[in-house]
């Protein structure tokens, strides 16, 4: 019974895998084309607690309002470009609502400008400002064994809900932009990592990739049911032939008779 147990088990193991497999290629395949698509409008700000990862991580999208003086945090940051931090502004969206906006990229060396606000020239001016990027959803919690801490403003992920209530937004959309649309045919970031002089922050640089190892996992779970099965096979035969052989034994013995 247990080795039947094991091999359902397994077996059904392997099965979600290939489930989740399909997923994950439908996934990539949605998120394909929603990366070389035409931006659309932001979602309208009813449908902003429907917005999920399935129906809208990495979309294009454009929205339409000006930066918000004072609303910036810096969240750590590693790239292609080396350590830094991304540049979390709020904009005051034409529509209604605020709306995290990750501006880009700056290295070690921008910091100091832009935590104290004296780099932030778009906000200062108050101009209109009309953003195209990708949508992503929050980051809660913080990074790696690291949790953010706002009242000293170390953030490590992008939270949205967390950075909302530091800078005071009292209606921020749930989900946040990356800046900068990628180009048809441009090679990846890491391929473009070489020095870069400004202007800052830099834009554009999603890294988008998905780990998609369940066909590996797939194979090992189908893998370990068909041994548990072969074992089963190999312990029912010799159980027959120890079986046959003590039949043979408790035979009585046959004498020869001479005529």
């Amino acid at each position: 019974m247990a080795g039947i147990a094991l091999f359902l088990v397994f077996a059904a193991l392997g099965i979600w895998q290939v489930e989740r497999r399909g997923w994950k290629l439908a996934l990539m395949q949605r998120v394909e084309q929603r990366l070389h698509a035409a931006p659309q409008p932001l979602p309208a700000h009813a449908d902003w607690p429907r917005v999920d990862a399935d129906g809208y991580e990495y979309l294009a999208v454009q929205a339409r309002g000006r930066w918000l003086t004072g609303k910036t945090v810096l969240t750590q940051a590693t790239t292609a470009q080396g350590a830094g931090f991304w540049v979390l502004s709020a904009l005051q969206l034409d529509a209604g609502g605020q709306l995290l906006v990750n501006r880009g990229f700056i290295p070690q060396a921008q910091r100091s400008a832009w935590a104290a606000g004296m780099a932030d020239a778009a906000a200062q001016a108050g101009a209109p400002e009309q953003v195209q990027g990708l949508l992503r959803m929050s980051e809660p919690g913080g990074g790696f064994l690291r949790r953010n801490d706002p009242a000293h403003q170390r953030w490590h992920s992008r939270d949205v809900v967390a950075i909302a209530q530091a800078l005071g937004l009292r209606d921020a959309a749930p989900f946040f932009i990356d800046a900068g649309l990628p180009k048809p045919g441009a090679p990846a970031d890491a391929d473009i990592a070489a020095a870069y002089a400004g202007p800052w922050p830099r834009p554009g640089m999603t890294v988008v990739h998905f780990h998609n190892s369940h066909l590996v996992y797939a194979i090992t779970w189908f893998g370990l049911a068909a041994m548990v099965a072969a074992a089963a096979v190999f312990v029912a035969r010799y159980e027959l032939r120890l079986r046959a052989a003590g039949r043979l034994s408790d035979r009585p013995a046959q004498t020869l008779q001479n005529p």
